[in-house]
């Protein structure tokens, strides 16, 4: 079953850039409604290796916007979300890390990925995170202003720095406008497609 999803994948990317998805390691921080729902979109179109750090544990709030199923809460979000990705390629090399990012733990986590993927709630966590791997070169893709719903089309991809791509209408505050499961799919599709035209057009 594995190879029929394989040559699929061949057959819509060809084999030298499925070839480059599968070395990549890809780095996600968060993985809440952003970082479950881009992991499964990297996941799907063959991406392999990944390390994603998250201290929370899913809870029924959750359910309307984030990959997790009812029987899954209360568990660690890194143990559910390994689960659910390996139903769709159990032959997946994660590192699962139940841990809260802070500055000093940043750089070491990320250290071996070749794109990193911002996917945290608060604005000082987001800023954290991208001020912390910025000085380390490796491209980072953000996401701020995914609120409310209508629009979509404001969700824009925005080229910040060489190194930094940042989605969304950079208005919306999550805060004040709740974050619903379209937007916040649309913004993490987005994550996955910059991540992966990066690493199939390198």
């Amino acid at each position: 079953m594995m190879d029929a999803f394989r040559q699929n994948l061949i057959k819509k990317l060809g084999e030298t850039k499925l070839a480059k998805i599968e070395k990549a390691v890809i780095g996600i921080a968060g993985a809440g409604g952003l970082g479950s729902n881009c992991a499964a979109c990297l996941v799907r179109v063959g991406f392999k290796h990944f390390t994603i750090a998250d201290f929370d544990v899913v809870d029924a709030t959750n359910l309307d916007r984030q990959f997790y199923f009812q029987d899954q809460v209360g568990m660690k979000k890194v143990e559910a979300l390994q689960t659910n990705l390996q139903r769709i390629n159990p032959h997946l090399e994660l590192q699962m890390l139940p841990v809260r990012l802070d500055p000093a733990n940043i750089p070491e986590i990320f250290c071996d990925c070749d794109v990193v993927v911002e996917c945290l709630d608060r604005a000082e966590a987001k800023s954290m995170l991208v001020s912390g791997m910025l000085p380390t070169g490796k491209l980072i893709v953000s996401a701020s202003g995914l609120g409310g719903f209508g629009s979509s089309d404001d969700l824009r991809i925005r080229k910040l720095r060489s190194n930094l791509i940042l989605i969304g209408d950079l208005t919306s505050d999550i805060e004040k406008t709740p974050a619903l499961s379209p937007r916040v799919s649309i913004a993490a599709a987005k994550q996955a497609d910059v991540v992966l035209e990066f690493i199939a057009g390198k």
